[in-house]
């Protein structure tokens, strides 16, 4: 399955990882390697994660408080958003509830 990115969860993922840089050199790589991982793991086994919101499922990031929300759509994965755990979940059902409008 080939993965995409909604470019709002490209924006996440992108301010994560310069955040963790920013606070540490080597640190937003070790960010973007963990969301790798989750990928990964999303493509290998994507019906494997619960679903949170409608047909969005979501996978844990391992050593960080961020979750990888997606959902499966004409062969592949689509990345809805790359968020971190304290934030207010609705920001990013936004996202799911717009695109189905």
């Amino acid at each position: 399955m080939d993965t995409v990115f909604l470019p709002a969860a490209r924006r996440d993922f992108d301010q994560a990882s310069d955040w963790y840089d920013e606070r540490l050199t080597g640190l937003g790589s070790k960010f973007e390697d963990r969301v790798n991982e989750t990928l990964r793991l999303i493509t290998a086994h994507p019906g494997a994660f619960s679903y949170v919101y409608k047909n969005v499922r979501s996978a844990v990031v391992r050593q960080f408080p961020y979750a990888v929300y997606y959902l499966t759509a004409n062969k592949r994965i689509v990345v809805v958003a790359v968020f971190h755990a304290s934030r207010d979940p609705d920001v990013w059902k936004t996202r799911i509830d717009d695109e189905s409008s």
